[in-house]
């Protein structure tokens, strides 16, 4: 069995460094904690300029002291012209963008007995519909540089027919076809559309809400890899598909899940 050291550093500047993607525009929707919050950092610590939007403030200022020079917009990504606002700004402190990460969402656990139109709407709106009007906003300016790349995050829990949450696992379904169908309308234009499908990664607000000792031996059990997967792995898989190294990789779905069935 090998070591902690031999095997997963955890530790964000003891990665491999891209040198190409120093310099370079990047810009992280939902990444004032969690998944987004490590994808911010990391694109940091590859000499990225990097801005985020969120509406977490308090955890906005906690990720500019660790990262020096990040820039922070405040958002409401389920209204679009607030969105659109804090991208249009980000775009112009940056200089451009060379990469989108569509982060934000939330995974609140909810009774299908109980859902209404409205708060189906809401969900889409927080899951899925941001993630189009992100790329409407970014594109052009990644169409005329000629280059970019676009990373949605989706989910493991559709293909793994999760419940207790059919308006989330059916919003994050639809982030695939997305991310398909503006790989083929944007492929011309060299940018490349990807998701990053995440299983149960073990963010702060999943242990505070629904990490228990049985579920997670039950979820890790189910892994080829038995071990809780941390939001690192995610941003490290973001960070390679920004990269120039992954060229050729558009329309794909690239899974950090541990090999979950």
């Amino acid at each position: 069995m090998m070591s902690d050291e031999q095997v997963r550093p955890m530790d964000q500047e003891t990665w491999g460094t891209y040198k190409h993607l120093s310099g370079r525009s990047v810009i992280v929707t939902g990444g004032a904690t969690g998944i987004g919050a490590e994808i911010v950092i990391a694109f940091y610590h590859q000499g990225c300029r990097v801005g985020f939007l969120d509406l977490n403030e308090a955890g906005a200022r906690e990720i500019q002291d660790r990262c020096p020079g990040v820039l922070f917009a405040h958002a409401d990504l389920c209204n679009i012209a607030s969105e659109k606002q804090a991208l249009e700004y980000l775009i112009e402190e940056l200089g451009g963008v060379d990469v989108l990460v569509n982060n934000a969402a939330n995974d609140d656990r909810h009774d299908w007995q109980d859902v209404t139109p409205d708060y189906w709407d809401e969900r889409f709106a927080t899951n899925l519909r941001h993630q189009f009007f992100a790329i409407q906003a970014c594109a052009p300016h990644m169409s005329k540089a000629g280059h970019g790349s676009i990373i949605n995050i989706g989910s493991n829990s559709w293909w793994e027919a999760g419940g207790g949450f059919p308006a989330y696992a059916t919003a994050k379904s639809a982030v695939h076809g997305l991310t398909r169908t503006m790989a083929r309308d944007l492929g011309i234009y060299g940018i490349r559309v990807n998701t990053v499908v995440p299983g149960w990664i073990m963010t702060q607000r999943q242990r505070d809400l629904w990490v228990t000792e049985d579920a997670l031996a039950k979820q890790t059990d189910r892994q080829c890899i038995h071990e809780p997967i941390e939001p690192v792995y995610v941003a490290r898989m973001c960070v390679f598909l920004a990269s120039d190294d992954a060229g050729m990789c558009t329309a794909g779905n690239f899974m950090v899940d541990g090999g979950s069935i």
